[in-house]
């Protein structure tokens, strides 16, 4: 009987498919799943460029993190040009990303291995809250491996970390309030390091009811021109007085 039930088990085992685990976000990992918008090849493509840049250098100013970043190239291609081109900076954002996919890239992938950054721009987690549903604690967990990387391998860089950007029309949609507890405990990330600055641009993209603006983030999580400029605008100053505080 016992030997029957054991077998019973052990077949309705095999037959269950096996779940994927589930992604630590302070551990490296490539891209494991695949868009509509962004296949694993496109991804891999991407990466392979960011190393060529790097080799082509120079690279004062480094821009990390998801598609808020890598939109820098396509719809805010006109503000890159006039605002950050002549500081010499390079975009390393990649749509989709979530921490552990840009810890691969500044870790095992190399992203880092050919720059010597003054300032390093960092935005990135948004993606572990709306495709993995990661808690905040475990998102912020993953954006501290990600400056903590920051700081061992780019020990002269000064780090900017943004707070996470609006996500969701209202303040009630739950993406919007998973991020809200997320920019609540970031302050805490780089407490005590003269090298990591934070900067809260939480209010550049909302209306008075704290609605994102049409005007500014079309779909509640993405910029328009006019977004990435109001971005720029909030950066330059700031941006400033880090690269001047690291100029040797």
């Amino acid at each position: 009987m016992h030997r029957l039930l054991l077998t019973c088990l052990l077949s309705l085992a095999a037959a269950t498919p096996d779940l994927p685990a589930r992604e630590a976000p302070d551990q490296p990992l490539p891209r494991q799943k695949a868009y509509s918008w962004m296949s694993l090849d496109k991804w891999s493509a991407f990466h392979e460029a960011d190393l060529a840049r790097a080799q082509a250098g120079p690279v004062d100013l480094l821009f990390v993190g998801d598609s808020i970043t890598e939109d820098w190239d396509k719809t805010g291609q006109a503000v890159w040009r006039d605002a950050f081109e002549p500081l010499r900076a390079a975009n390393f954002g990649i749509g989709g990303d979530t921490t552990q996919n840009l810890l691969w890239r500044l870790t095992t992938g190399g992203a880092l291995d050919h720059v010597r950054p003054r300032v390093v721009v960092v935005l990135i987690g948004t993606n572990n809250i709306g495709l993995h549903n990661d808690p905040p604690a475990d998102v912020l967990r993953g954006i501290a491996a990600v400056v903590k990387t920051l700081r061992q391998r780019l020990p002269d860089a000064e780090v900017l970390l943004l707070d996470l950007f609006p996500r969701g029309a209202s303040p009630d949609d739950a993406y919007r309030r998973a991020v809200v507890e997320t920019n609540r405990g970031l302050a805490r990330i780089g407490a005590g390091d003269d090298h990591v600055r934070h900067l809260r641009l939480w209010d550049t993209f909302l209306d008075e009811r704290g609605h994102t603006r049409p005007d500014l983030m079309p779909d509640h999580l993405h910029l328009s021109p006019a977004g990435y400029r109001r971005w720029a605008d909030a950066l330059l100053p700031v941006l400033e007085e880090m690269r001047t505080a690291n100029r040797n």
